[in-house]
């Protein structure tokens, strides 16, 4: 465990910030909701863009409990090694939440919410697409050889665009992590699986896609 010791310390740190400065986005942020939305949107995904390319070459750089079950599920990674990305990514979620709620005080804002008219089935079906969309661009450009090799920006693109459709349906979490830190921090954890089953369920469909289908042919 010593050898991975790097790995789950850049998994920690680089949740804790991407979500400090997302999530701390979305609790600064005033005005216009659709200005606001923009906002938000694009400090989800630059940050990620940033994190990803800085801590890749250490950890891989997921920060997201679904991007590691993707990769487990797709044989990338083993699954004690995923389990403590998942605990490493958690406790990085964790202190965030807490870290927003001493500066900001309240961080209900930053919880994600299903929005007016959505249910729990539409809800779990949004987090699932928009997952399938991030995970898409990490399998397509950080994990298959013949992709283009263009850093965390594919990446942050894929959260970027995400929340400009689903910020105000789900949240447009994308990462059970990312419901997780800010949720304890607040206490409010009404309907947690959406952020937990959704995100899940997106992230087997393109694993599963990329072990038997889209793999090299060498790899097949």
């Amino acid at each position: 465990m010593r050898g991975s010791a790097p790995a789950l310390v850049a998994e920690a740190i680089g949740t804790f910030l991407f979500f400090f400065i997302a999530a701390g986005a979305a609790l600064v942020v005033t005005g216009d909701p659709a200005a606001a939305l923009l906002v938000v949107a694009f400090a989800h995904g630059v940050v990620l863009a940033v994190l990803v390319s800085s801590l890749g070459a250490v950890s891989g750089g997921h920060f997201n409990p679904a991007v590691t079950l993707g990769l487990l599920v797709a044989s990338k990674i083993d699954a004690a090694k995923g389990l403590a990305y998942i605990a490493a990514q958690l406790i990085g979620a964790a202190a965030a939440g807490y870290a927003l709620a001493y500066f900001f005080g309240d961080v209900g804002p930053a919880v994600p919410a299903l929005g007016q008219g959505v249910d729990i089935v539409q809800g779990i079906a949004l987090e699932a697409i928009m997952t399938t969309v991030l995970l898409l661009a990490v399998f397509g450009t950080a994990v298959d050889r013949r992709g283009p090799k263009i850093g965390g920006l594919a990446i942050g693109l894929a959260v970027t665009v995400d929340i400009l459709l689903g910020g105000t349906l789900t949240g447009a979490a994308m990462n059970p992590a990312r419901w997780f830190g800010p949720a304890l921090a607040a206490g409010a954890f009404d309907n947690w699986y959406v952020w937990w089953i959704g995100p899940f369920l997106g992230a087997v469909v393109v694993a599963l896609l990329y072990r038997y289908l889209f793999a090299p042919p060498d790899e097949a």
